[in-house]
């Protein structure tokens, strides 16, 4: 297998409907082990559309490149309340995923 999974959480904001299942947001990443591209995503946002939309606007991406260029993407991309979440949860990967280059 050429691929490992990384996860990160951050709280989700009050009055969301994913707030009713779950306190946190979780975004799950598959990542090509030899360049940090994003080949698989999951995220714990209420609605099938919503995870699906960010699944496609994560694919690709390598995360060898830095966070803040995928966070702008988010920024300018996804407009509903979880924006935040969705940010903080993609920097707390980023440092799972420097973690995971240290060893």
């Amino acid at each position: 297998m050429n691929t490992y999974f990384i996860a990160g959480h951050a709280k989700l904001p009050q009055g969301m409907a994913a707030r009713n299942i779950y306190d946190s947001l979780t975004i799950t990443l598959e990542l090509d082990f030899k360049y940090g591209v994003i080949v698989d995503s999951s995220c714990t946002l209420a609605t099938e559309h919503g995870r699906e939309y960010i699944r496609q606007l994560l694919r690709g991406y390598c995360l060898g490149e830095g966070v803040e260029e995928l966070i702008e993407k988010v920024q300018r991309h996804y407009r509903g309340k979880a924006g935040q979440a969705i940010q903080a949860a993609l920097k707390d990967v980023y440092l799972q995923y420097e973690l995971a280059l240290s060893k």
